[in-house]
């Protein structure tokens, strides 16, 4: 038996679990500001999240185009997922800003 699932439902969860790696990222970093390897990680951690949330991104918009029946669902998934960019930039300059002084 197959069932249905409208396609991705996996991008939620990668959105949620990528801001949620961020902010306890930023968190340990707030608590041991002086420390070179948490920046290193964060660092690798934002690349490492933007190649992957690009490639559901990418997944997401095929998906997009050639299911008319689920847009809405869809679209509202690729929103979720691009939320996190606007997060990401204010962790960035939060952590940017904290090292200049």
């Amino acid at each position: 038996m197959v069932t249905k699932t409208t396609p991705g439902k996996f991008s939620t969860y990668l959105a949620l679990t990528s801001f949620s790696i961020g902010t306890l990222l930023l968190a340990i970093h707030l608590c041991f500001p002086d420390t070179i390897e948490i920046l290193v990680t964060g660092l690798f951690y934002v690349l490492f999240a933007l190649l992957v949330n690009s490639i559901t991104l990418l997944h997401l918009l095929y998906h997009f185009s050639i299911n008319r029946l689920e847009r809405e669902t869809i679209a509202i998934r690729i929103l979720i997922l691009l939320a996190n960019i606007p997060i990401t930039i204010i962790y960035l300059n939060i952590v940017f800003n904290n090292n200049l002084f």
